[in-house]
């Protein structure tokens, strides 16, 4: 079995790349909770933008939620700025079958009706059920269904990967 070996602080570095000087002026950031949370507060950070970043729950749009429920410790929706008529950088650590952006997606237009909704990630793995990409992604990588790649942070704020199997 190959061994994947993804540096989270280098792909982190090639998204704010790719990020500097593309966001329109009013743009706002909005992490997915958890990685994708963590990405839009560490990037609002580094690109220095003025204002906060938001954070979404996909939970309660998502198609399993009967099966699923709350996930333990989940934050709940916070968006400290109005959504009508902005920009939205919805920000992801792995696209996988689409399934979370899409409950992402309708639990944003819950809160208002933005201009625009663009989607960056860390890593796209592939494995789409539904028709979305991202804008940008600093990887794009090939995991069979049995594995699960997560995104970590460490005390001091850097990322790391993890493949986890799981079936």
């Amino acid at each position: 079995m190959t061994v994947l070996q993804l540096d989270a602080e280098a792909l982190y570095a090639d998204l704010r790349q790719g990020l500097r000087g593309q966001l329109p002026p009013d743009a706002a950031l909005v992490g997915i909770w958890s990685g994708g949370a963590w990405l839009a507060e560490r990037l609002q950070r580094d690109l220095g933008l003025a204002g906060a970043h938001g954070v979404i729950s996909s939970a309660l749009h998502r198609d399993d939620f009967g099966s699923r429920g709350l996930a333990a410790g989940a934050d709940p929706t916070h968006l400290p700025f109005a959504i009508d008529g902005r920009h939205i950088v919805l920000v992801d650590d792995v696209l996988y079958t689409g399934r979370t952006i899409r409950a992402a997606i309708n639990e944003l237009f819950d809160f208002g009706r933005p201009a625009s909704v663009t989607l960056v990630v860390l890593v796209d793995r592939g494995g789409r059920e539904l028709p979305i990409a991202a804008a940008h992604a600093a990887a794009r990588i090939s995991l069979p269904p049995e594995q699960r790649l997560s995104l970590a942070r460490t005390d001091d704020g850097l990322f790391t990967f993890a493949v986890e199997e799981t079936a």
